[in-house]
This record gives C-alpha cells, structure tokens and sequence, in this order.
C-alpha cells in the first residue's frame, strides 16, 4: 500500500501561512513527521493565488527536498506552477492531477508525459463529478484513452474515484467503492488512490470513518491513499486489513510495526 502523505496543503491555513512567511522549519518539521510515520510519497500543494503560485510551489518543493529524500507529488491545477516545480524537482513525481476537463488534457497531461511522471486521474470531467458508478467508470475510460495516446503506461496511472463526503451523501461512499472495483476490472494494470478525508469531512470521529473506507478500499483494489500518515489508528487498520487480505507477505509488514511500537491495540 502505497502512503501519500497529505499535510502538506495550502488549503490548511496553517500551511498556507507558511508558504506565505516561507516558514522552512514548519515545512521541514511536516515533512519529516509524515516520512518518520511511513509516508513513501509527500504532497505538496502550495494552495496559493494562480500569479504567485508558481514560485510558491518552486519554494515548497526546494523547501521540502531539504528536509527529507522522500519522493514528491505536485500537486496543482495550474500547468504554469507544475512545469516550474518540475524544473527544480529531484526525483521523478507524481503530477497530482489530471481529468477528463480539456483543459488539464491538453496542458497538464503532457507534462507528466514528457517527464515520466506517474499521474492522478480524478474520475470528473467538465460537467463535474459524474453521480453514478457507470458515468464515472466513462469517464475513467476516456481518460485511460488519452493517457495511452500520450504514452503514459497504465501501471503509471493512479485513479481517484473521488470519495463525496458521507456527511451530505450517504452513498458517496458506496459509489467510490463499486467505481473502484469496476475500474480494477478494466484495467488491471492501473493503480487505484483516494483521499481519505473527503469521506469523512463533516462528520465526527473522522479518523473512525476514514478507517472504514480505507479498509473497505483495499478490499476493492485501492492500493494507493492521500493520507495522514501519523494517525496511528488509521495505519493500525491499513496494516491489519492487507494482513488479513495475503497481501502482508510473511506478515512481516505488520509485525515490523508492531514491534516498532507503531500500531494503536485495544485490550
């Protein structure tokens, strides 16, 4: 199960606050937290105004490459910003994202392309977030059409379902999951994620919910989550659930983390 670390976000004030200060302890200390607690990847989105984000996204990045070795997810809309991070970028990324939106087809997607990036592919086009499984897995369809045309393998591919937060659709659940399950068994080769927060947004014991869905998730073919990688309850139950699943060759995942003192046990 691949981790990306989901902290660092501008859409989080305190974050925001940091990129604007250009706050390098705030940022190095985020990220070498998440990478301590298991994160293989860190997000970076910058979160700031479509004029300075590019040179905002460039600080981040910088900023979090001299923290840690981990490798990067760019996380943007806004093409300008991505190109100039991969210009500074030291290990192949993760272009967090692309769509079925023409725009973020025609701009976004080769960039990822030209630089041998693995992509997030949000399951949405231009009229938005499709309601039932059936219209997602379409668009999924069209999308894996262009990412091909482009040259992008699909074990390069990460596909978001897109999770809508149970607090207002108590289905947007059960959707995300069917999707997964649906999209797995077209394309087999191409990886599932999800950010786990939209599920629970809006309601209370969050991390309870996201633990729900993430091991939900992995039963349906996520291998890939947006995640918190220091709530030890939600890490408890990834590991627990791929145990369970034979995915935890040998065990040894799980009784390493155990033995780190790593996973939260209830007597």
């Amino acid at each position: 199960m691949l981790i990306i670390g989901e902290k660092i976000n501008g859409t989080r004030s305190e974050v925001r606050e940091a990129v604007i200060s250009r706050d390098e302890k705030f940022i190095g200390d985020l990220a070498k937290r998440q990478v301590e607690a298991g994160a293989d990847v860190l997000d970076v989105n910058a979160g700031t105004s479509p004029e300075r984000e590019p040179e905002d996204l460039v600080w981040l990045t910088k900023t979090v490459q001299d923290a840690v070795e981990t490798q990067l997810c760019l996380d943007s809309a806004n093409p300008k910003a991505l190109a100039a991070a991969l210009a500074v970028v030291e290990k192949t990324p993760f272009i967090n994202s692309i769509s079925g939106e023409p725009d973020r087809i025609e701009h976004i997607l080769p960039l990822a392309a030209d630089n041998g990036c693995q992509v997030i592919a949000l399951a949405l086009d231009d009229k938005g977030i499709p309601k039932g499984v059936s219209e997602r897995i379409s668009v999924v369809a069209k999308l894996i059409s262009e990412t091909r045309r482009s040259g992008v393998a699909d074990s390069q591919v990460y596909v978001d379902p897109l999770i809508l937060a149970i607090s207002t659709d108590n289905q947007g659940g059960v959707v995300a999951l069917e999707t997964m399950r649906g999209i797995k068994e077209s394309y087999p080769e191409v990886h599932l994620t999800a950010g786990l927060s939209n599920a629970s947004f809006g309601m209370p014991a969050r991390s309870l919910v996201n633990q729900a869905f993430l091991t939900l998730g992995i039963a349906s073919g996520l291998d890939s989550a947006i995640m918190d990688p220091t709530d030890k309850s939600l890490v408890s139950a990834m590991l627990a659930t791929e145990l369970v699943l034979g995915r935890d060759r040998h065990c040894m995942s799980f009784n390493r983390a155990y033995r780190a003192g790593k996973l939260t046990i209830t007597t």
